[in-house]
């Protein structure tokens, strides 16, 4: 049976999120809240997760693609699929740096809809279950874990150093700001410094470097770190 999927719909309109809500129920595999501002969409991220977010843009307290972007510095990984109104102007920088995984059109088709939401589900699920390799290791995101196998050795991540690694790997073998990576593993808004990364990268290598003072995996480069894979 397949695990029921906590959706989030924030839309200040209150007949069309209800109505989208009840139509989305009516499938089993989802379950639904609502939010009708930035703000309270905010707080229930923060206080439960969930699997998938539908999200429009013109919400009365905040452009629903800043919303996403603070959604994603407050831990939300799933698939967020912003709502637009129809002929609405794009601005293709905030959209590009947003973080959200897809658009929608309104008026919608919920069956067009629910199709995208599928599709998207079943791309981060994926995603969450691939394994990569970095240096020696086979790196298991999900999980939170580094295995090598031929030293039959298994290294435990915390969150952190996990998303350290991810970003590292996903932008390739680029030099990476200290600024930036803090940006986007503890959020922007976070009120951490740099200091605080330092401290992670400095123990993320003893964890993964043969010689931690003169590393081969996680490299310091002028201005920030690179990942050598």
């Amino acid at each position: 049976m397949t695990p029921v999927k906590r959706i989030l719909l924030v839309d200040h309109d209150g007949p069309l999120r209800q109505s989208l809500a009840e139509q989305l129920r009516l499938n089993e595999e989802f379950e639904t809240d609502e939010a009708a501002t930035a703000e309270a969409a905010l707080a229930r991220v923060r206080d439960r997760p969930f699997d998938a977010i539908l999200l429009d843009i013109g919400l009365p307290d905040m452009d629903g693609r800043d919303l996403c972007r603070m959604m994603r510095h407050a831990g939300m990984r799933g698939p967020v699929i912003l709502l637009t109104a129809a002929g609405a102007a794009a601005d293709a920088g905030r959209d590009r740096d947003s973080g959200a995984s897809d658009f929608v059109a309104k008026p919608f088709r919920l069956g067009v809809l629910l199709a995208r939401l599928r599709i998207q589900l079943r791309q981060f699920e994926q995603k969450e279950q691939a394994v990569v390799v970095i240096g020696p290791y086979s790196f298991q995101p999900a999980a939170k874990l580094l295995q090598d196998p031929q030293a039959n050795r298994k290294v435990r991540l915390t969150e952190k150093e996990t998303a350290i690694l991810k970003y590292l790997y996903a932008v390739g073998q680029k030099v990476v700001g200290r600024d930036v990576l803090l940006g986007e593993v503890w959020g922007y808004h976070a009120g951490v410094t740099t200091h605080t990364l330092e401290t992670h990268v400095y123990r993320l290598r003893r964890k993964i470097e043969v010689d931690p003072a003169n590393a081969r995996i996680l490299v310091t480069e002028p201005g920030g770190y690179r990942l050598m894979p």
